[in-house]
């Protein structure tokens, strides 16, 4: 999974990455690495790994993992340049979702680059940027497919799609607003990789007072959480400067400072659920004496094409699965004691991978 984090200067949007990509770094498992200057990868925390490592003793624990690129604060006139613009834009557009952090605090000290605090006009300003990108987008590409459309019926059909697309984004709306009429247009839309297209998840960085809360008493957060609403977004509050702080603190005392804060996750924990929950992920779990380890998918995915997430010839060679639920594998000690319970079960192509599954897959290629 790949997110990118957006927003307008001084909102918190760098201190939040920095901290975020900070606080799930474990040298001794999955070690935090930055591929260049913007990307930073995270692991998924899952209690479940442990366990099961635990148990068959295994060399090595995997989980499964979050990629993050951080742009630089964007700024009214980004999509023609302004700032980094385009440079930055066209970085995010092979993203799955683009995490949104929008300023819910007041801080003389922190000037805003609008002079004022007001998510909803940052979001406005933000989205706008992004349909003025898509927009240059789509005109490249109807330029290439008005010319040939007159012969071809299929390129006519992408030309009209082109058209309301352009139109619904002129009129200041997003395209995943935008509704689709067929499953050809739908894998169009996907194939053009607009911004406006993406999932988006806000941010909703607050004042350490309005963690315990969630922001329920901050009305910019409740003026955030209303927008997304509308949108089928996903919103989770933050505190910059206090997830800076989790992020020095090892797992235990991590625990000790949030339950003296009255919360009960991280914003980075809040914002893994959230990303799971908006694209609609889960994982599945292999585990063995070499290695434990989390592979996510889709939720609906069956035993052949989650068995392609581990290799190719999984999904091309698949005879079986062995499929155990974790809780069952845990209490009975063993595969062979599960089995010998009933609690294993051989399951063909039309299995549907459940969350928490531990799967054994048998193939032949």
């Amino acid at each position: 999974m790949k997110l990118d984090i957006v927003g307008l200067p001084n909102v918190g949007k760098s201190t939040s990455s920095n901290s975020l990509t900070k606080a799930r770094a474990e040298p001794a498992n999955y070690p935090f690495c930055t591929i260049d200057p913007n990307v930073g990868i995270v692991a998924v925390p899952d209690e479940r790994l442990k366990l099961l490592g635990d148990m068959y003793h295994s060399k090595k624990v995997t989980p499964a993992v979050i990629e993050f690129v951080d742009i630089a604060g964007l700024v009214k006139g980004a999509s023609k340049g302004e700032g980094l613009g385009n440079q930055f834009l066209s970085n995010i557009r092979e993203v799955d979702a683009i995490v949104h952090v929008v300023r819910c605090f007041e801080d003389t000290n922190v000037i805003h680059v609008e002079g004022s605090v007001d998510p909803m006009r940052d979001v406005e300003t933000i989205n706008l940027e992004l349909i003025f990108s898509d927009l240059e987008i789509l005109e490249r590409r109807y330029a290439k497919v008005a010319k040939a459309a007159r012969m071809d019926k299929t390129l006519a059909k992408e030309e009209a799609l082109l058209v309301r697309i352009k139109n619904h984004l002129e009129s200041g709306k997003m395209a995943k607003s935008m509704a689709i009429e067929d499953e050809d247009e739908l894998e169009l839309m996907r194939s053009y990789n607009l911004l406006t297209y993406k999932p988006v998840i806000y941010a909703a960085n607050v004042a350490e007072e309005d963690l315990a809360d969630d922001g329920a008493s901050n009305p910019h957060v409740n003026a955030v959480r209303q927008f997304a609403a509308g949108e089928k977004s996903e919103v989770f509050v933050i505190c910059a400067q206090i997830e800076q702080e989790i992020a020095e603190l090892d797992e235990e005392e991590k625990a000790m400072f949030l339950e003296d804060l009255g919360i009960a996750q991280s914003g980075l924990d809040k914002l893994i659920a959230a990303s799971y929950r908006l694209l609609g992920l889960m994982s599945f779990l292999t585990a063995g004496e070499d290695e434990t380890r989390a592979w996510t998918i889709r939720i609906g995915t069956k035993a052949p094409q989650a068995a392609g997430k581990i290799h190719s010839d999984f999904e091309r060679g698949f005879i079986k699965a062995e499929v155990v639920n974790y809780k069952d594998l845990l209490e009975q000690g063993s595969l062979a004691a599960a089995r010998e319970k009933g609690l294993v079960g051989m399951e063909g192509k039309d299995y549907v991978v459940k969350d928490g599954d531990v799967i054994l897959f048998r193939f032949n290629v």
